[in-house]
């Protein structure tokens, strides 16, 4: 009993220092929603190449390049890329671009498909490679084909990278949720994320925090091609990942902005999406290490499970339970910046937490029974992944 008392005390300690450390810092992350009137007081249009890759897309890929195409402020060149889509992607983008020749305006749209992929790549680092390859703009941005833009968000980003003298610049999105369960996961996921990543670190060169965002990773060309590309990417599941990992140990300025709304996609599908998400995820975050995936289990289960214990025993125990809470409360009230969750989301913490725990463990089991990662209809050898994982994060 004494233990557990000891080991709820120490918890609570460590959370309600990050809660301070979240509440502090998370707060000096800008909002870009705010830079609205100074955006429309502005001239010129810059130009951008937005590279959308999309595998079997066909319900959300119109909707994010008719997104694209509404956007004012900036010159679009827009490269989607079909890659090996078995269902109407590659149509639905050939149609829109069609309709893109025929009425003009200031951006333009253009469609790779990708027929057969070259062995020694994954599909994803491999379309925006070739779409890249293309680019003649000062500016690239990286996005999804699931991604809904605000037709000031590209305006209002731009403004900000070179506002802040950025030579890559991710808007954190804005998830749609649709149901209290869903909204439990991402709030438990960005308090868990925060121990490897702290947003209001990136910034920072002296500090290891990275960051990179499959759905808005905005990057100087020049700083693109002289990391290598996507090229030096053949083989990385967590390619947006990667890529800001890369940014950030050239030394080169990395910077972390929120707009709300400004970027939208639909990510969760219900709670246990995660679960489907982190099967190619998970094991991939701790470059395919089982020690290292293990004992992130072991402090998530720590997590979730000793709290609970301590309510049961009561008494001091119980005091040091509810201090914990009341940390994970303020982080997540931190985090609304990010999230646009609540605090009291707070009380759902251990479930969602034995979710994601779940969701990790699944993802390391499958890949190493499997010997390998699936991943949309192809499977990726463990042995490759692991031989191109390269050094840690």
């Amino acid at each position: 009993m004494q233990i557990l008392i000891a080991l709820n005390w120490l918890m609570a300690a460590v959370l309600g220092l990050r809660a301070i450390d979240a509440w502090r810092g998370m707060a000096s992350i800008e909002d870009i929603t705010q830079d609205c009137e100074a955006l429309a007081s502005a001239s010129g249009a810059d130009e951008i190449t937005v590279v959308v890759p999309a595998r079997n897309e066909e319900a959300a890929i119109e909707a994010s390049l008719r997104s694209l195409l509404a956007s004012t402020g900036v010159r679009l060149r827009i490269i989607a890329v079909n890659d090996r889509s078995t269902d109407a992607t590659g149509a639905c983008m050939d149609r829109v671009a069609a309709e893109t020749q025929v009425c003009g305006g200031p951006h333009s749209l253009s469609v790779i498909h990708v027929q057969k992929l070259p062995a020694g790549w994954l599909g994803k680092p491999h379309a925006m490679a070739m779409a890249a390859r293309q680019a003649t703009s000062p500016w690239i941005l990286f996005t999804d084909g699931d991604v809904l833009f605000d037709k000031r968000a590209l305006a209002l980003a731009l403004r900000a990278a070179k506002r802040l003298d950025a030579d890559h610049l991710v808007l954190i999105p804005s998830l749609i949720l649709e149901t209290t369960g869903e909204a439990a996961m991402l709030a438990a996921m960005n308090f868990m994320g925060q121990w490897m990543v702290r947003l209001w670190k990136v910034q920072d060169r002296r500090a290891r925090d990275f960051i990179g965002v499959g759905g808005f990773n905005l990057v100087r060309r020049e700083v693109y091609e002289r990391l290598g590309g996507f090229e030096a990417l053949k083989m990385e599941i967590l390619d947006d990942v990667r890529f800001g990992w890369l940014v950030k140990r050239a030394g080169l300025k990395q910077r972390v902005v929120v707009g709300p709304g400004l970027v939208r996609i639909r990510w969760l599908q219900g709670a246990w999406g995660v679960v489907r998400l982190a099967e190619k995820n998970g094991f991939a975050a701790f470059r395919f290490r089982t020690g290292q995936a293990l004992l992130a289990c072991l402090g998530t289960a720590a997590l979730a499970l000793l709290p609970l214990a301590a309510m049961a025993a009561g008494g001091w125990a119980l005091a040091a339970t509810l201090l914990s809470y009341a940390a994970i409360a303020i982080t997540y009230w931190a985090n609304r910046k990010v999230t646009q969750t609540p605090a009291w989301l707070a009380v759902l913490f251990a479930p969602a937490t034995l979710v994601l725990l779940y969701a990790l463990l699944r993802s390391t089991v499958l890949a190493l029974v499997r010997k390998g990662v699936d991943w949309r209809g192809t499977r990726y050898s463990l042995a490759e992944l692991r031989r191109n994982a390269g050094r840690g994060w």
